[in-house]
């Protein structure tokens, strides 16, 4: 029994050494302005919008109030806060999108969220998540404006 638990414990050694093997491709200088850890990885805050409370009828506020929201959007991505952001189709839990935020705490989300109109009016509501995401998420918003014919 002994000999049959060490033989494991070292198979299990070998194999964990063998899979976490070094990245011939790693660019050091990109990770570390990343803020990227051993995996490439990092923290986010993940923000699920859903529907609010307040139900406004006047249609040309509703209107005031997203076009607020996607100009906010592009404020929050200009500055890198923002590095993802995108509407969910129809579904039962009134999700209407998500945000994925560059920031660490839920405190610096909040602060964030707070600036747009449609959240700070309750049209949207969000629900926050501490969320672990590959550290070059940042980096493909600069290419999202070579791949759009058409601007928001």
């Amino acid at each position: 029994m002994k000999y049959i638990f060490t033989f494991f414990l070292v198979f299990s050694f070998c194999f964990t050494a063998v899979c976490q093997a070094d990245n011939p491709d790693y660019d050091k200088k990109l990770a570390d302005s990343l803020g990227a850890d051993d995996y490439g990885m990092k923290s986010y805050i993940l923000v699920m919008l859903k529907t609010g409370p307040n139900k406004i009828d006047n249609k040309a506020t509703v209107d005031s109030l997203f076009r607020g929201h996607l100009a906010n959007i592009g404020r929050l991505a200009s500055l890198g806060k923002l590095v993802v952001a995108g509407p969910l189709g129809k579904n039962d839990k009134t999700y209407r999108g998500i945000f994925i935020l560059n920031v660490k705490t839920i405190t610096e989300a909040n602060e964030l969220l707070i600036t747009d109109p449609a959240i700070k009016e309750k049209l949207l509501e969000a629900e926050i998540y501490p969320w672990y995401g590959s550290a070059a998420l940042p980096i493909y918003l600069k290419f999202h404006d070579k791949v759009g014919k058409k601007k928001i």
